[in-house]
């Protein structure tokens, strides 16, 4: 079972930023593909970014030129910076990973267990 880690979340002004980290734990991982998620008060989960084996990266409209997406492959980790945030932009952020462990390279889909971000106006 491969675990990812989220961390970064907390309160921030309008216009200000923060820096979601996704760590996966555990050996021999590798991380092909992922995306950021998020889910705010009564709304259903939405993909905000996500990136892929190749390193393409794909954003949501209300995200695009705001925030970014990327990954360490040396430290199984994914990140997503996000700048000028706004009070919509409040909710709870998973992270979604897949990709091989072990020195089979058994195939993994994990979720992170979810951090918040909540924006002030």
């Amino acid at each position: 079972q491969v675990q990812l880690v989220e961390s970064g979340g907390g309160l921030v002004q309008a216009g200000g930023s923060l820096r979601l980290s996704c760590a996966a734990s555990g050996s021999t991982i590798s991380i092909n593909a992922g995306g950021w998620y998020r889910q705010a008060p009564g709304k259903q989960r939405e993909l905000v970014a996500a990136i892929d084996s190749g390193g393409f990266t794909n954003y949501a409209d209300s995200v695009k030129g705001r925030f970014t997406i990327s990954r360490d492959n040396a430290k199984n980790t994914m990140y997503l910076q996000m700048n000028s945030l706004r009070p919509e932009d409040t909710a709870v952020y998973y992270c979604n990973a897949g990709g091989t462990r072990g020195s089979y390279g058994r195939g993994f889909e994990s979720w992170g267990q979810g951090t918040q971000v909540t924006v002030s106006s």
